[in-house]
């Protein structure tokens, strides 16, 4: 027994009027926003440690240079 288009078009219709169009589309947005995230979290993950941390020392020193201008 395999599924048709008939049974498939029931389940969304289903879905449509329990959660609203509204609620999916910002569902599906969240989800593509976490694989964006998992993508670049993957790829820092192979990128050289060293540098990285670098990147956040220096970001650090400038934040503090700010706001030490600010006083």
């Amino acid at each position: 027994m395999s599924i048709g288009f008939w049974q498939i078009a029931i389940v969304v219709i289903l879905v449509v009027l329990l959660f609203g169009r509204g609620k999916i589309s910002s569902l599906m947005g969240d989800v593509a926003k976490g694989i964006k995230s998992f993508k670049k979290g993957m790829a820092s993950d192979v990128s050289d440690e060293g540098s990285q941390k670098n990147i956040s020392e220096n970001q650090d020193t400038s934040e503090n240079q700010d706001i030490d201008k600010k006083e």
